[in-house]
């Protein structure tokens, strides 16, 4: 008889697997969709243009993560600061001009320049010098006024460096090329004149600079 007890249980341990196992699709599809992941807005950029008689270099600025950098020279192009400025220097760090940077700007004219602004590092807004970043020249970290530069290939020692020893504060990126690189690379093999330039720089100026005619932002 004790065998006989446990026999409809027996029979109906197959029925309640079955059951069970056609009642958990059931579950699942009645189930609410998981809450989809709110992604993270794409940090905002403005557009401007620099006409040249070589072509346009059209860059994004970074308003979003370089906002000091990036409001210093919107402001130069909103009041016309750059119009009629030049691309005066050109440094080719190899022979097939791969690498190296040019420098443009107000060249420190006492009728366009602006106060200098905070010093925005690399280390703080994530940027780099990667090919086609543009940056601002400086002396001392906060000198930084309306003179900037364009590299070619890509040069991240300039990017700020934790060795603790000398002026490891790096330069300002503030945006990048995202139309007219050529424009830089021609820019870039352009004439120097190497009596021309002091210092570190002597030998990279341009013989003859090219003109900014215009810096516009674009929609």
């Amino acid at each position: 008889m004790a065998s006989m007890s446990r026999l409809p249980f027996l029979v109906l341990l197959p029925f309640l697997v079955l059951l069970v196992a056609g009642l958990a699709p059931a579950r699942a599809e009645n189930a609410p969709p998981a809450p989809a992941r709110a992604e993270a807005p794409a940090p905002r950029t403005e557009t401007v243009a620099l006409e040249t008689p070589l072509g346009t270099i059209r860059v994004a600025v970074e308003v979003d993560r370089a906002p000091v950098t990036a409001a210093n020279f919107l402001r130069y192009v909103r009041e016309k600061r750059l119009d009629g400025a030049s691309f005066y220097r050109a440094l080719k760090l190899t022979s097939d001009g791969s690498h190296g940077l040019i420098q443009g700007g107000i060249r420190n004219d006492p009728k366009r320049v602006l106060p200098p602004i905070a010093h925005e590092p690399t280390s703080r807004t994530g940027l780099s010098h990667i090919d086609g970043a543009i940056s601002m020249a400086r002396a001392a970290p906060g000198t930084a006024s309306g003179d900037f530069f364009i590299i070619v290939g890509g040069l991240p020692a300039l990017d700020a460096q934790a060795t603790g020893e000398g002026d490891t504060a790096g330069y300002a990126v503030f945006g990048r090329v995202v139309e007219g690189m050529e424009v830089v690379k021609a820019i870039l093999d352009s004439p120097v004149d190497p009596s021309a330039g002091e210092g570190a720089m002597k030998g990279q100026m341009l013989a003859a600079p090219v003109r900014i005619g215009r810096a516009i932002r674009l929609p």
